[in-house]
């Protein structure tokens, strides 16, 4: 709704400087006809020089208005284009901390039949949310090996062990996920000093 309204300031303003160009266009034939009379001299010289004056200051708003109106066409469809590009953001931060209960509730040992087919049918629904979640653009941060990115993870804990690399990330504690090449939660991670 104010993008609209901000158009519509806009194009006001390109419109009124074109308005303004009319008139200016109008005295510079005024002007021209008074440079045909022979007793007009030096004080038609100087009208003129005024209104080209003029008529150069309007020509300079109406491009600064217009370009000041393409820059607010593009910025306002750049804004369009990232509102539609992470529209699911919300949802999405939203559903995984669900996502982790389910991970958590997966990992119980079924120890009877009855245990293992309600683990199959949440396995089922864990599988579904995790695809609606990828056909939206989410995916799980890759974590344990990685070297360690601030931007990525999120370090909680640092330990030395010798099989890892220096600054590599030798356990995830919990998983992290970007949207698109947005990251909504960082993994946090244990480092490797």
């Amino acid at each position: 709704m104010s993008n609209e309204k901000n158009v519509a300031e806009q194009e006001e303003a390109v419109d009124t400087l074109q308005n303004e160009q009319s008139d200016a266009d109008v005295e510079i034939v005024d002007a021209e006809v008074i440079e045909d009379a022979p007793e007009a001299g030096d004080e038609s010289e100087q009208k003129i020089a005024e209104l080209q004056a003029k008529l150069d200051e309007t020509e300079n708003k109406m491009l600064r208005a217009q370009a000041d109106f393409d820059n607010f066409k593009r910025r306002s469809r750049l804004d369009q284009e990232a509102a539609q590009k992470y529209r699911a953001q919300s949802l999405v931060s939203e559903i995984i901390p669900a996502l982790d209960n389910f991970e958590r509730a997966l990992q119980i040992e079924a120890d009877n039949d009855q245990t293992k087919s309600l683990l199959q049918g949440m396995n089922m629904v864990y599988n579904q949310l995790v695809q609606a979640l990828k056909n939206e653009g989410v995916e799980a941060i890759n974590s344990v090996g990685e070297q360690f990115d601030p931007h990525l993870h999120q370090a909680v804990m640092q330990i030395e062990d010798e099989n890892y690399e220096s600054n590599s990330v030798v356990e995830e504690l919990q998983k992290g996920y970007k949207l698109k090449d947005r990251v909504i939660r960082p993994a946090m991670v244990k480092v490797n000093q």
